[in-house]
């Protein structure tokens, strides 16, 4: 009886414990993120897990060791490319690891990059030889101990020591300040100032393996095998764990675990994933691949200092976000998007589009799938109690439910939603896809009276007050007013907008018992004495820090929720009847709401529910979880051209110099917040190259060329899930001008510039001396230049006035050839006179003459003969012309070789230009003749018509 109630007095302590110190959700399942090996480019299995004080994930992996920021994984392998069992992470910021036949540390150099030292070279390579597998290290005050199956080798102050067993180490476990060893043939032993103490009736586990132990209340330590179960060792006497964790590891196996929040055990399985039991031995959590896990074999589990649990698996790592108020049931309970939620006799009920499905509702929650009511298959928009009646508005009718049956349909049109009638508690109404309907309460529950006439369409949303039903839908707000008997609506009226100012009307909802039309986050009722909208300043007030809504909703605690572009938020109310606007832990649900269709069912603070596309989300509100934290910003590294520096290995930030050659530059970012890591972004901002901060984005690297010398300063932020940002991180680095604009180049510049200036001014004043000279030998020069000038333009003038006169005197020679010619024609038409008179007198008869006449006659005939005959003038003409025109039928005959003696005389004659007929009359022929002359000489020199003879001849 005393054993009894110190039993229950214990559980009592460790119950208000759970709650002082934080708790682990039974209900639903917490946020699961896996890894695959894919992800990070390494083996399957991940055998130890640990973190750095940045917040930096380091995995024991069979490919080396693997580090994670948050936002990219790295690699870095032992030398002799081992796998590595153990991991541990020292204060210093020593990453110490043990692999086959090799264990040392990584530590950052100075250029932030984890170089390894070997510890195990310090060893013979006999014994390097024979360690085999490091499978787990120890930090014990200023010791680090590695362990392996044939010895123990204990570091401290730069030496090794090696512990060795009594026969054979199977593996070694670190309890608070207290290290255990379990050795093949003595059981457990402490190890103590160096020495193994063996524990008193530990023996009887050498016929299996330990795997872990954990701390107890008084003392106690509870003790993990791989296959015989769960074990308590008190003073010396070991006693098995008889509770629903030992069954479950019975069945499964033990491959050790992590104290959690320091009062829940996590126990890895080798077939079945992990469990989470509380200190009693009750299961609180089972998760394995069913429920999420992409391996059902937990090799190993670690607690992350935010209080999340990773995993490392057989095959990949897996996150478990257990530091959350939030919880699910998806896939692996059976159901799919939910529309609305109910408790009724010892159930839940979740409305889906796949139909309506129960799970049992006890304390503590039980595990299983959600089972569907019969007869509730297809699309089911809503599930309501009223009057302690659980009714569906389904898309096949009203549906009545008891236990996991549909029982009855009370009217088979599509429902949406039931509201009771106020003052009339036997009728309520329910809105359909035709319109309303009416329904009575009689003694064996609701049944279906009729259809309401006067308005038939198809209404999700509305309200009931005293007198009139209010119904929002496209933008228009109906008040329809029912009949007194409640069959058909009286007046159907219309209003579109609520005031003067403000137009539109975004919803209609009941608030702290009233109904409320809202616009623009402004509330009004409406007053029915006065037939008019008025505003409440007091919820107008509440909202007036929100956002623009158009969704909202109050539940049984009069906390309202609403929604804000697809993000849900809470205006939770207070004892003392004040409100507090809550939005931070529902940021990860957004674009998870069931759009248009909000379901929030507060059972109480702890149990609210909230309908998800993809399943339900349950929220603990009174779960702690320190949202306003901010989280860390770490600028990962920086490279530029053939090197990269490392930050986040370690906190020391100095000021870089970068050659110029080297003014390419990029940056990668993270930040060691795991939880929601798809809502992380980043902004930065390169001080001395942009003026403002970049916009959020996902993206965790920045690349920057060609930036000119001086100083940067690379800037970031990051903004986790629930929209807090960090504070800045700050790398300041320095690009070294080129060669050419580098300090000591203007030095030279300068000094190479004086030299040049005064170069010029001892040429220059040289060059004045020298020009001095010549401007005096110029000067001589351009007199006797200007001297000879005015000669040569003197003797220019006479050769210009002789050729005048010589032009004048050839006007004037052919002038007078034009009057010789003349002349000649003169003498030749005398001529054919004289000898017309000669013929003539040939034609007298002079016998009949006398003497004297006949002497008269006769000496008058010879002397015109005479005349005619002594006359040479035009032979003498002829020559003239040849002779003064003899260049010019010289040059004509060279382009004409084929023209006859004629055609030159024709063509002299037409360069004197002369008439037709004169030419016809010194040639002897007729005008006509003298054309056709003029025809074939231009055909034989070849002119077109449209060319002038003359002219052609001129320019010869």
């Amino acid at each position: 009886m005393i054993f009894s109630i110190r039993h229950f007095a214990i559980t009592l302590l460790l119950l208000s414990l759970t709650s002082l110190f934080g708790q682990v959700k039974n209900i639903g399942l917490p946020e699961i993120r896996n890894y695959k090996r894919t992800d990070y480019k390494g083996g399957t299995q991940n055998w130890n897990i640990d973190q750095d004080k940045n917040g930096n994930l380091y995995f024991a992996n069979n490919n080396g060791l693997f580090q994670f920021d948050g936002s990219s994984w790295r690699k870095y392998n032992l030398p002799n490319l081992s796998v590595i069992r153990a991991i541990k992470i020292g204060d210093d910021g020593k990453i110490f690891v043990g692999g086959y036949n090799e264990f040392g540390y990584f530590e950052s150099n100075s250029r932030g990059k984890l170089v390894y030292f070997s510890l195990a070279r310090f060893l013979s390579k006999k014994i390097v030889k024979s360690i085999d597998i490091t499978w787990k290290i120890h930090l014990n005050n200023d010791e680090v101990i590695f362990q392996s199956f044939g010895n123990a080798f204990i570091f401290k102050n730069n030496t090794l020591k090696t512990l060795k067993p009594f026969s054979r180490f199977q593996f070694s476990f670190q309890v608070g300040s207290r290290i255990y060893f379990q050795d093949v043939s003595k059981g457990l032993m402490e190890y103590i100032n160096g020495n193994l103490y063996p524990l008193v009736n530990s023996p009887v586990l050498n016929s299996t393996e330990v795997w872990g132990i954990f701390q107890m209340p008084e003392n106690k330590l509870l003790i993990a095998t791989l296959d015989k179960g769960l074990y308590i060792y008190e003073t010396g006497k070991l006693i098995p764990w008889n509770t629903e964790a030992n069954a479950f590891i019975k069945k499964n196996s033990c491959l050790g675990g992590v104290a959690m929040k320091n009062n829940y055990i996590v126990l890895n399985s080798v077939l079945d994933g992990i469990i989470v039991c509380d200190k009693t031995g009750r299961i609180i959590q089972h998760i394995n691949r069913k429920k999420g896990l992409q391996n059902n074999t937990v090799l190993t589990s670690f607690i992350d200092k935010k209080n999340n649990l990773w995993l490392g698996l057989d095959n990949g790592i897996a996150f478990v976000n257990e530091n959350s108020p939030f919880s699910y049931f998806g896939f692996s309970y059976d159901i799919s998007t939910v529309y609305a939620t109910a408790i009724y006799k010892g159930n839940l009920y979740v409305a889906t589009n796949q139909g309506v499905f129960y799970h049992s509702w006890k304390s503590p929650f039980e595990e299983g799938s959600f089972s569907l009511v019969e007869g509730t298959t297809g699309q089911a928009w809503n599930i309501q109690i009223i009057d302690d009646q659980l009714i569906c508005a389904h898309n096949r009718g009203a549906l009545a439910i008891v236990g996991g049956k549909s029982t009855k349909t009370l009217h088979n049109v599509g429902y949406w939603s039931f509201k009771k009638i106020p003052k009339k508690p036997a009728y309520m109404i329910g809105s359909n896809y035709d319109g309303f309907s009416l329904f009575e309460k009689k003694t064996d529950g609701w049944h279906f009276v009729c259809q309401i006439k006067g308005f038939s369409k198809s209404v999700g949303d509305y309200e009931i007050d005293d007198h009139n039903i209010w119904v929002k839908k496209d933008d228009i707000l109906y008040q329809i007013v029912l009949n007194t008997d409640l069959k058909k609506f009286k007046s159907v009226k219309t209003h579109q907008n609520l005031s003067k100012t403000l137009k539109g009307i975004a919803s209609v909802q009941r608030l702290k018992g009233s109904i409320y039309f809202q616009t623009f986050n402004h509330f009004y009722k409406y007053s029915e004495r006065k037939n008019a909208f008025y505003e409440d300043k007091a919820v107008t007030n509440l909202f007036k820090k929100v956002p623009k809504t158009s969704t909202i909703l109050e539940d049984r605690n009069g906390n309202i929720w609403y929604v804000v572009k697809g993000t849900l938020a809470v205006l939770m109310k207070k004892e003392n009847g004040h409100y507090s606007n809550i939005t931070a832990p529902f940021i990860n649900l957004t674009q998870n709401l069931v759009y248009n269709n909000l379901s929030v069912n507060t059972i109480d603070s702890e149990n609210i529910f909230i309908g998800l596309t993809e399943g339900l989300a349950h929220y603990n509100s009174k779960l702690s979880n320190d949202f306003a934290s901010k989280p860390k910003a770490f600028i990962r590294s920086f490279s530029s051209l053939g090197d990269t520096l490392m930050f986040g290995n370690k906190n020391e930030i100095e000021k870089y110099k970068i050659p110029y050659k080297s003014n390419y530059v990029k940056f990668t970012f993270s930040s060691p917040t795991y939880e929601n890591i798809e809502n992380i972004k980043f902004s930065y901002q390169l001080e001395g190259f942009e003026d403002k901060w970049s916009n959020w984005s996902s993206a965790s690297t920045k690349e920057y060329t060609n930036l000119r010398e001086g100083n940067y300063k690379m800037k970031l932020k990051v903004i986790n899930s629930y929209g807090i940002q960090s504070n800045a991180a700050v790398v300041p680095f320095n690009v070294s001008p080129p060669w050419y604009r580098h300090f000591l180049a203007y030095v030279f510049y300068l000094f190479v510039f004086a030299t040049i200036i005064h170069y010029i001014r001892k040429r220059i004043q040289a060059k004045i001396r020298k020009n001095k000279y010549y401007e005096t030998v110029e000067q001589r020069r351009l007199y006797l230049e200007k001297e000879s000038k005015i000669r040569q333009e003197q003797f220019d003038l006479e050769k210009e006035i002789e050729k005048l006169q010589n032009d004048k005197l050839k006007i004037k020679i052919l002038a007078k050839d034009k009057e010789l010619v003349t002349n000649s024609l003169q003498v030749v038409k005398k001529n054919k006179i004289l000898n017309g008179i000669i013929h003539k007198l040939k034609d007298i008869d002079i016998e009949s003459f006398d003497e004297s006449a006949k002497f008269q006659f006769t000496k008058l005939n010879k002397s015109i003969a005479k005349e005619v005959n002594a006359d040479h003038s035009w032979k003498d003409l002829e020559k003239h012309i040849k002779n003064v025109h003899f260049d010019f039928l010289k040059r004509l005959k060279e382009k004409c070789p084929t023209i006859s003696p004629r055609e030159l005389d024709l063509s002299t004659y037409l360069l004197m230009n002369m008439s037709t007929k004169e030419i016809a009359e010194i040639m002897n022929i007729s005008g006509g003749g003298v054309e056709l002359a003029r025809y074939r000489l231009r055909k034989k020199l070849g002119l077109n018509k449209k060319e002038n003879l003359i002219g052609y001849l001129m320019s010869i």
